[in-house]
């Protein structure tokens, strides 16, 4: 019994790190873009996920040589079916250096 409480432990400590990565960098408009992260199960935790998605923002606005800013922040709450877990959406700007 005991084997069986730590596994389960260990599993859920695994699923609680997992996120799946969106479809990368989305145009919105002109200079503006959106990139998301989804957790991959409901037991994640919502600000790791804004900060993987805020942080591949900035990757990509420096791959430009420009700067990011950040427009909007969006963690929608989900409903609690199979499937649709928390996720978050950036809304960003790349703009140029001065």
């Amino acid at each position: 019994m005991k084997k069986l409480i730590m596994l389960m432990a260990a599993l859920l400590l695994l699923a609680s790190c997992a996120a799946k990565p969106g479809p990368g960098v989305v145009s919105e408009g002109p200079d503006t873009y959106l990139v998301s992260r989804q957790a991959a199960t409901f037991f994640s935790d919502l600000d790791n996920l804004e900060t993987e998605a805020v942080h591949e923002a900035s990757e990509y606005c420096l791959s430009q040589n420009k700067n990011l800013v950040v427009v909007n922040i969006i963690k929608p709450t989900p409903a609690r079916i199979f499937g649709n877990f928390p996720r978050a959406v950036v809304q960003f700007k790349c703009v140029e250096k001065n």
